[in-house]
């Protein structure tokens, strides 16, 4: 999450990092665009500046499994505007949500600033991989206030519900003290042996709130100092909004698919020859698009459709990535 110690720079680039990483210098061309908790995208602007940087920039941050990036993607942008062939990298282990909560979390220390829209948009993500997760983590984490947090919470029907939090020092918390006091004396029922932290650390609950309800079950009373009805209404729950619907890539022309069969840097390459042979098939296919409609039986025609559109949005994320790759190469662009 910090930078090199020694690395002093201006805009706010921060120089510390948690666990001093290794670095390496890995080729640009290794590199893949990360998951940018960035809306609008990268700025040109901010890439101008770090490119007329003249000392070395600190390491850019890079999940070690898929290569992307997860803080630095101006850095590396700005490298290659430069010409740079190879940046220097930390790599990072952990799962895709862990690979975006540490981005979001790099670019709140430091860097280029994230918009409100940025971290209330990450926040929501963040809640929706890591519904545990306290609303005082997830506030630092994003850089928002908890009670904006909590709204978010609360107003999203994508976040999943659960019992207890993890606060920022690690802690488990119950969100209901009843349910956390009922679980200890079941615990101490089924072992009354065990000691009050095994059984506090089980129920996610405090060493003090098990001592107590030991104490009132050895007199004879309930777990629960005071249980009320609250006979609330359930809260309501929202309509779900329908996904939009990803419109259809039409096939690319004979003309550019007959210039790409042309190029050597495809044709001998075997991923090259895979791609051409599936951009063949979708234009031989379209020009029968008519009569393949007319030959589907009705029983299908819910699937197929529904089959089309995915294949349509997978050709959608695959301009987009290749769109993304292309920033980089060619930032200026």
């Amino acid at each position: 999450m910090g930078l090199l110690a020694h690395s002093v720079i201006p805009l706010g680039i921060d120089d510390r990092w948690d666990d001093e990483p290794e670095t390496v210098s890995v080729p640009i061309m290794e590199i893949l665009p990360g998951d940018s908790p960035r809306l609008e995208g990268e700025d040109k602007v901010h890439v101008l500046r770090l490119a007329a940087i003249e000392s070395p920039l600190p390491p850019i941050l890079v999940d070690r499994r898929t290569m992307r990036v997860i803080d630095g993607i101006h850095r590396l942008m700005a490298a290659s505007l430069k010409g740079r062939k190879a940046i220097d990298v930390r790599f990072f282990d952990g799962s895709r949500e862990e690979a975006f909560l540490k981005a979001v979390e790099a670019n709140v220390e430091h860097g280029l600033p994230l918009s409100q829209a940025d971290r209330t948009a990450a926040a929501l993500r963040i809640l929706k991989s890591h519904p545990t997760m306290s609303d005082r983590a997830v506030a630092k984490s994003t850089g928002l206030g908890a009670r904006a947090v909590a709204e978010l919470r609360r107003s999203s029907d994508a976040v999943p519900p659960s019992n207890f939090r993890v606060g920022r020092d690690g802690k488990v918390r119950p969100l209901n003290g009843a349910t956390g006091r009922l679980r200890v004396a079941e615990l101490i029922r089924e072992n009354p042996e065990a000691s009050l932290r095994q059984v506090a650390r089980s129920a996610g609950v405090s060493p003090a709130t098990a001592l107590d309800v030991r104490r009132r079950l050895e007199r004879g009373e309930g777990p629960v100092p005071c249980q009320r009805n609250t006979g609330g209404a359930a809260e309501s729950r929202r309509d779900p909004v329908p996904a939009p619907v990803p419109a259809v890539v039409g096939p690319p022309s004979t003309v550019t698919l007959e210039k790409l069969m042309r190029d050597p840097s495809l044709r001998q390459s075997e991923l090259g020859r895979r791609l051409l042979r599936m951009f063949k098939e979708n234009v031989l296919g379209a020009k029968e698009m008519t009569d393949i409609c007319a030959s589907v039986p009705s029983h299908c025609i819910e699937l197929i459709i529904q089959l089309s559109r995915q294949n349509s949005q997978i050709w959608e994320d695959f301009a987009q990535e290749l769109n993304r790759r292309a920033r980089i190469v060619n930032p200026e662009s």
